[in-house]
C-alpha cells in the first residue's frame, strides 16, 4: 500500500488540507482531489503547457510537480481567474479574439497569459519565449498575442 500523507495548501484563495499518496502529482490533485477540472492532462511530460497553474504566481505544469512539493504554497487555477462571477481580462480577450478554438490547450495558455500580463511582458519576442511551453496545434498563435495585446489594455 501506497504511503500517504497530509499536505495543506491554498487553492484558489481556500485552504485546504489533502491526504493523498505521497508520489501523487498536483495535476491529479487538483483534478481527482479538489475536483477542478479546467486544468487539463496532455501529454504527462511537461511539454506541451496544457496542465499549467500558477504556484504562487509562477506558471508550472502540474503534470511535472508532486503535490507534496506543494505544502504550505499557493495554487492558482482557470477557475480561481473568475472573480465575482466576472472571468479574468485575459479569459475574456480569448473569447473575444477567437484565441480559443477546439479549447483543450486554453486553460494553460491563459494561466501563463495571466503571468505574463502581471510581470508587464508586452514585448511580442518575450511573450513567444514565455509561451513556448504552451502548445497549441489549433490556432497559430496569432488569436493569442492578440488576447494578450486587448487584455493588456484593460484596467483588470
Amino acid at each position: 500500500m501506497p504511503e500517504t500523507i497530509v499536505i495543506h495548501l491554498t487553492i484558489n484563495g481556500t485552504e485546504r488540507s489533502f491526504r493523498t499518496p505521497a508520489g501523487r502529482r498536483l495535476l491529479d490533485l487538483i483534478r481527482d482531489d479538489a475536483g477542478l477540472t479546467g486544468t487539463k492532462e496532455g501529454c504527462g511530460a511537461g511539454e506541451c503547457g496544457a496542465c499549467t497553474v500558477l504556484l504562487d504566481g509562477r506558471p508550472v505544469p502540474s503534470c511535472l510537480v508532486l503535490a507534496a512539493s506543494c505544502e504550505g504554497h499557493k495554487i492558482t487555477t482557470v477557475e480561481g481567474l473568475v472573480k465575482g462571477g466576472s472571468p479574468h481580462a485575459v479569459q475574456e480577450a480569448m473569447v473575444e479574439t477567437g484565441g480559443v478554438q477546439c479549447g483543450f490547450c486554453t486553460p494553460g495558455v491563459i494561466m501563463t497569459s495571466v503571468a505574463l500580463l502581471r510581470d508587464s511582458i508586452d514585448d511580442r519576442e518575450e511573450q513567444a519565449r514565455r509561451l513556448a511551453g504552451n502548445l497549441c496545434r489549433c490556432t497559430g498563435y496569432k488569436k493569442i498575442f492578440q488576447a494578450l495585446e486587448v487584455a493588456g489594455n484593460t484596467d483588470d
